[in-house]
């Protein structure tokens, strides 16, 4: 007689819920990475926590703790997700060549792209990725023009002609000289960032109605902004106290370490930029696939960066 297995009452989404709420601490946070409303993501825990019988976090006035139980989902949750992609890559290895053409929103994510499409490229041979640059100011349009398959966004606002995922969030910091006034601080604020030129590469429009809105609101403070096209110019710029520049926390790493720059969060908790995954309808296998791979690809530099906690 053929043993029947008993089916598990937890999903691979109940696993992302609980990993996005033990990283964020709070349902508040945990909603933006999830592109979720606040309320679905305290009910979706809700339902979680009656399904299996068990308290997983801990309300307090501070924010969410895991309770034991959660604890141990938290320590499970990447290694069960990641056996569960293994098993789609390996299942589709054998299946016909694909190709796809891939665009990122943001240049920061090229500094890792490529490498992470390598280590995809070996595990699933039949899917080839092409990375469409020449799209990045636009990436929704493209999308919709069928120019491209799939976009990684920020910023861009999406279309219900196209399908969306969340991924992962990155954080902007700010980048100063050693010796510029705001240099001791701990963290900045608002009103720091209005005394001092804001130093930059070109940003599209969209990105830079994001930045204003995430950390001014809907006030419409007069900002002094330096553009350079390139990185390395930014980002000399802010050594030689021309202002304070932003940058991605990946693009960020590679140019602190010595005493002549300094990075700083925006408040207590930062400025996280949320990242997520469009796609036309007819592309969803490899979307959802690519998705996954990325899912935990991004360095995650601040919180491991002793430069940028200075």
């Amino acid at each position: 007689m053929q043993r029947i297995h008993p089916r598990p009452r937890l999903h691979s989404h109940d696993l992302e819920l609980v990993s996005a709420l033990g990283k964020a601490g709070s349902t508040a946070r945990a909603a933006s990475t999830l592109h979720l409303t606040q309320s679905a993501v305290s009910r979706a825990l809700c339902q979680l926590e009656e399904k299996l019988g068990a308290r997983l976090f801990e309300r307090r006035a501070r924010g969410l703790c895991p309770t034991p139980e959660g604890e141990r989902l938290l320590q499970g949750a990447p290694t069960v997700l990641t056996a569960l992609l293994e098993l789609e890559l390996e299942a589709l290895s054998q299946a016909a060549p694909r190709r796809v053409r891939l665009v990122c929103e943001c240049y920061t994510a090229y500094r890792w792209l490529p490498s992470t499409l390598a280590k995809l490229r070996r595990r699933l041979p039949t899917l080839e990725v092409e990375l469409a640059v020449e799209h990045t100011s636009a990436p929704l349009a493209a999308l919709l023009d069928g120019k491209i398959d799939i976009a990684l966004l920020t910023t861009a606002r999406t279309d219900e002609r196209v399908q969306q995922r969340p991924l992962f969030a990155d954080e902007i910091v700010f980048v100063l000289a050693g010796d510029h006034p705001l240099a001791a601080r701990a963290e900045l604020s608002r009103d720091d960032l209005r005394r001092f030129p804001l130093i930059t590469s070109p940003t599209p429009a969209e990105e830079r109605r994001w930045f204003l809105s995430s950390v001014f609101g809907r006030q419409k403070p007069k900002l002094t902004f330096l553009q350079f096209p390139l990185t390395e110019a930014v980002v000399d710029a802010a050594r030689a106290g021309m202002g304070i520049a932003v940058l991605s926390e990946w693009i960020a790493s590679g140019y602190l370490g010595g005493s002549d720059l300094v990075a700083k969060r925006l408040g207590p908790r930062g400025l996280s930029r949320p990242w997520r995954v469009a796609y036309r309808r007819e592309y969803a296998e490899p979307a959802e696939l690519l998705a996954s791979a990325l899912g935990g690809a991004p360095p995650r530099v601040f919180a491991a960066s002793d430069a940028l906690r200075r």
